[in-house]
């Protein structure tokens, strides 16, 4: 079949597999999103544009059909305004790596920066009670290989406030378990490493997940610490396994605790977490850290999000002022200390 611009695939190939990886050393996972937007797009000029692969070309890449792109995914995919931004950042980043390669392609790097970015409301923070996860801790059967192993996910979860695909990637030589301040190492976004502290009682757990999942004799440091098995044989575990397994026990939790939201997800283990440090007192540049937050900024969420912080400390002030108010004004009845204050003596 004739392409009516090969070009135009070469450089998407090149712009995932060369720029992203090589040149800016963005993750895998990074490079899978861009990919998925990209993907998306060509999706929608088949769909709604009638355009085949063959008759797609840079000269498609136009304001008004990006435009219609991202209103696409908005209505027919309800996709959020935050996603939405996303998809248009990467293909923003895609018709940059064009102009570089090909300086005649700037126009198209113009054009796009004038397409307006969705609005977005003020994040919520979802984070559950110390009740809600004691319930949700409670509802994985431990006594099965399986059970254990969700028990043991959802808690090192909470403990390290680790984003879902930072435990997934986990191997078990990323553990330090045998030392007196047991660790582990997690890679996040941009292939950033940071150690954290695990607490003791959950290091106990993991130890005896270890020896019941990954026993001794045949144990490997390269081995994902978390997996699922198909046909025999040991996979790396889904994200769509763990939403899966959490969205089960949390309604099956939520019988035993009203506290539990209607939809569990897993990201809402590394906020409880995060609101949790915050209201024991974590500053927020230390939270940041723990995190793996590249900005500071991002880490405000649970700052701003905090409203029985903000009541407290309001609540602290009213009494203190009510108190003082019942407190007899140094100048009252005193005429001349009246005349002091204004400045009359």
């Amino acid at each position: 079949m004739l392409m009516k611009d090969e070009r135009f695939f070469k450089t998407i190939k090149n712009f995932l597999e060369i720029y992203l990886l090589k040149q800016k050393n963005y993750s895998k996972n990074t490079q899978k999103s861009y990919r998925e937007s990209l993907s998306l797009l060509l999706q929608y000029f088949k769909e709604e544009l009638g355009l085949g692969y063959a008759q797609i070309g840079f000269d498609d890449l136009t304001y008004t059909n990006v435009c219609g792109f991202l209103d696409w995914l908005t209505v027919s995919r309800e996709c959020s305004p935050q996603t939405v931004n996303l998809r248009l950042m990467a293909i923003r980043s895609f018709a940059k790596y064009s102009s570089i390669i090909d300086p005649a392609k700037v126009y198209f790097q113009v054009e796009l920066a004038n397409v307006p970015v969705k609005k977005t409301h003020g994040k919520v923070v979802e984070f559950m009670s110390l009740p809600a996860l004691e319930a949700l801790f409670l509802q994985p059967n431990t006594k099965k290989t399986t059970g254990f192993r969700d028990f043991c996910f959802m808690i090192l979860m909470y403990d390290v406030a680790a984003r879902c695909q930072e435990l997934l990637d986990l191997r078990i030589g990323d553990l330090e378990l045998q030392k007196n301040t047991p660790s582990v190492y997690l890679t996040g976004k941009g292939t950033k490493m940071r150690k954290l502290p695990i607490s003791t009682k959950v290091a106990g757990h993991l130890k005896n997940y270890l020896n019941t999942a990954h026993p001794a004799i045949s144990r490997k440091d390269e081995d994902f610490l978390f997996y699922t098995i198909s046909h025999g044989h040991r996979n790396k575990m889904s994200s769509d396994a763990v939403s899966l397994f959490m969205r089960k026990y949390g309604e099956t939790g939520k019988k035993m605790c009203s506290e539990i939201p209607d939809r569990v997800h897993p990201h809402q283990l590394r906020h409880s977490r995060a609101m949790h440090l915050y209201r024991g007192g974590m500053p927020l540049v230390l939270l940041s850290e723990f995190l793996g937050h590249a900005d500071v900024n991002t880490t405000r969420i649970y700052a701003w999000a905090d409203t029985e912080m903000k009541r407290q400390t309001i609540q602290k002030i009213t009494d203190k002022c009510e108190a003082n108010a019942t407190i007899e004004p140094i100048w009252e009845n005193d005429e001349q200390m009246i005349k002091r204050l204004y400045g009359l003596a």
